[in-house]
């Protein structure tokens, strides 16, 4: 089955909606191509990469959260000062912050950045990680308390006069009105492959999260929660999904580049010294989206136009680890393939992290929106996508060998 249809082709009318672009901030010019140890911030290194992501025409940032990082609020307000247009998404667990100080400290955020703060919940993935911090509820019931987290931020931002709680996981009496937004609300983000996840995003969520699965599966779990948004009588949620493309000049190149990623990538995760808040060793990762990027990956190597599993099953899944390969015509075409199944928001970052989001936004968002402003003004697709999807991931499984 053809997933992206011929050049030339009508646009279907969400064709014409707003998509826009994701990347994620980084605080020091450490890499899984080239780790270097630190847990500090360079400051010149950040205010370049937010200038970067700035004049790359990138609309989100996301400020990731782990134990041993940096505090993703204060890095969200830094970035929010360095920059004009761009907008940061503060990755908040809840486990860490009370309902009414995180709103509190997001509408602060949001009067600061005049109307930029989004958030996104992060339910916890791994029992290790989350009793680092002195979290010890099982998975199922870190969703719940998401669900009563989420109701008590719009809550605060909203309610005209002081409300009481006592709930499950939270309680508290006589709180608000609270510090409020800029505008009305600030956008929320939830993200996962769970069950739990599903139903919380459908019911709660402006915006769902995925990581880079081939598109016949992105398409079943996007239509998955638009049914419960549907079934909850809201707002079907924006569709986020990740990927870490992989470009060169020609699709050869940048097959060839990938396959010299991958092997430096295998041998600084197998050494522990990236990103130690997603490494799960040898061991089955806890949370499904982990463990739906192994299956896949199991299975082949190449999905679909350029979706490449390898970067995935070397690093256990730990993370955002799928990639997009080839030139950037390429991954342009690969990236509205899956715009063609409702993902309006797309994130990408890379692996050389700050010449990548340089690359990207020289390279590929101009091919993206071009072909959309074609499809707007003329009701029809351009010849970015002529190839039948796959016929890149033919090539690459011949140079996989």
């Amino acid at each position: 089955m053809t997933l992206a249809p011929d050049a030339g082709a009508t646009v279907p009318e969400t064709a014409a909606r707003a998509v826009q672009f994701i990347s994620l901030s980084h605080l020091n010019p450490s890499t899984e191509l080239e780790p270097i140890p630190t847990r500090g911030i360079d400051l010149p290194f950040l205010r370049r990469y937010a200038a970067a992501l700035e004049d790359g025409g990138y609309d989100y940032t996301l400020l990731p959260y782990g134990s041993s990082t940096a505090d993703s609020f204060v890095v969200a307000a830094a970035v929010s000062q360095l920059t004009e247009r761009l907008r940061p998404i503060v990755a908040l667990r809840p486990n860490t912050t009370p309902p009414q100080v995180g709103a509190q400290k997001l509408a602060t955020l949001d009067q600061l950045s005049e109307g930029r703060a989004v958030v996104h919940i992060i339910s916890g993935g791994s029992d290790a990680e989350q009793a680092r911090q002195g979290d010890y509820l099982p998975k199922d019931e870190r969703y719940a308390r998401s669900t009563e987290y989420v109701e008590l931020l719009r809550r605060s931002w909203h309610e005209p006069e002081p409300f009481s709680h006592h709930g499950r996981y939270y309680r508290f009496d006589d709180f608000g009105p609270g510090f409020a937004p800029y505008g009305d609300t600030i956008p929320i983000s939830i993200g996962g492959s769970s069950d739990e996840a599903f139903e919380l995003g459908g019911r709660l969520g402006d915006i769902f999260s995925f990581w880079g699965e081939p598109l016949a599966d992105i398409r079943a779990q996007i239509e998955r929660v638009h049914a419960i948004a549907d079934g909850a009588g809201r707002p079907r949620p924006r569709i986020w999904v990740t990927f870490r493309p992989i470009v060169a000049p020609t699709d050869e190149q940048a097959w060839a580049k990938a396959h010299d990623y991958v092997e430096r990538i295998g041998r600084t995760h197998k050494a522990g010294t990236f990103h130690k808040k997603y490494h799960h060793g040898t061991s089955t990762p806890e949370n499904v989206g982990s463990q739906r990027l192994l299956g896949f990956a199991a299975q082949q190597d190449v999905y679909d136009r350029a979706l490449w599993m390898r970067t995935a099953a070397v690093t256990n899944a730990g993370g955002a680890s799928t990639a997009l390969v080839g030139s950037p015509e390429t991954v342009a075409a690969a990236i509205l393939d899956y715009v063609d199944l409702g993902a309006d928001l797309i994130s990408i970052r890379g692996y050389d992290t700050l010449n990548d989001a340089i690359d990207y936004g020289r390279h590929v968002l101009p091919l993206v929106r071009q072909e959309l402003a074609h499809r707007e003004a003329t009701g029809r697709r351009g010849t970015l996508q002529h190839e039948h999807p796959g016929a890149y991931a033919t090539a690459g499984r011949g140079d996989l060998g």
